[in-house]
């Protein structure tokens, strides 16, 4: 299996244009597809992306600001449209449910599928999700209103199988493979112990991915995402506009790329920039005077864990 990517969707805040898109992106993690944020447009850039609307399961919603679920209504009609069956799970602060379940109501429309809400209401960071694959918990953020950003972390990477060493021992069967996967060591008939690691190499390293928009410059966020391997974190202003950002709730690139520095994080993306900027590589190039591995993402671009 590859390795998770994120395909950024839209990366601008507010007004969407004929070039630009609110927030919104897949990550694409241990075989889920997971929507984050569904600004406006998002039904086309999935299209544009080539990605399967059936595919997505899971919808995290950062806040209720338009700018980041105005598309979601419009989404789930078209999943309805297009004869949906299977059960969506969309997790996102008190108050959607509402606002989704109330157009249905006033349209007379019955959905084909049945909508999960997860909702979010706590100020501290918890746990969302949890199976074998993957853990999920939501980042605290400092916005305007109740806001989450949230980190996706692979708990397991199976072991690799060493060819070259199980055809040498004929006893070895293909039902044998997954505990070889899972680590256990070989006992052969006659009562011999071959050691895992005499058949298999170690696995890939487990992966991380945090997601931090819309947000204040807030140190607190450093303790949640030590370490990720990529983190996404909202540059709306750059520093001549420092108050301005801290007057609407959002970060300049200087501050996010301070976040990921004392995070020591693997990679920085930034985002969610203001239409009063058309550079955004201006964004990339302040940020990298205390990070260096800084990206300005890009709409309808994937970049790799």
């Amino acid at each position: 299996m590859e390795n998770p990517s994120l395909t950024i969707l839209g990366c601008h805040s507010s007004i969407p244009t004929t070039k630009f898109y609110p927030t919104s992106q897949i990550l694409k993690i241990k075989g889920y597809y997971l929507l984050i944020d569904c600004g406006e447009g998002t039904q086309v850039q999935l299209r544009k992306s080539k990605i399967k609307f059936n595919k997505i399961e899971h919808i995290f919603i950062s806040h209720l600001h338009g700018d980041h679920f105005f598309g979601l209504i419009g989404l789930l009609s078209t999943f309805h449209l297009l004869g949906r069956e299977k059960s969506l799970n969309i997790y996102a602060p008190k108050g959607l449910k509402e606002i989704i379940e109330s157009h249905f109501k006033w349209s007379n429309t019955k959905l084909k599928y049945y909508i999960i809400y997860i909702e979010l209401s706590s100020k501290q960071r918890e746990k969302i999700f949890d199976n074998e694959n993957i853990e999920i918990y939501t980042i605290p953020l400092k916005h305007r209103i109740y806001t989450n950003g949230f980190l996706f972390k692979e708990k397991y990477n199976y072991r690799k199988l060493n060819m070259h060493e199980i055809q040498k021992i004929p006893y070895i069967n293909f039902v044998d493979y997954k505990n070889l996967k899972i680590g256990k060591d070989f006992k052969t008939h006659d009562g011999i112990i071959i050691p895992n690691s005499k058949l298999t190499f170690n696995p890939k390293k487990t992966l991380s991915y945090a997601f931090c928009s819309d947000t204040s410059f807030d140190p607190n966020i450093i303790e949640h995402i030590q370490f990720v391997d990529l983190l996404y974190h909202e540059s709306t202003f750059l520093n001549i506009e420092k108050m301005r950002a801290i007057n609407t709730g959002h970060s300049t690139a200087y501050q996010a790329a301070f976040i990921a520095k004392e995070a020591k994080v693997k990679k920085l993306l930034l985002g969610h920039y203001s239409h009063r900027f058309t550079d955004i590589q201006s964004f990339e190039k302040e940020a990298k005077q205390i990070f260096h591995n800084v990206e300005a993402s890009k709409s309808l671009h994937t970049y790799f864990l």
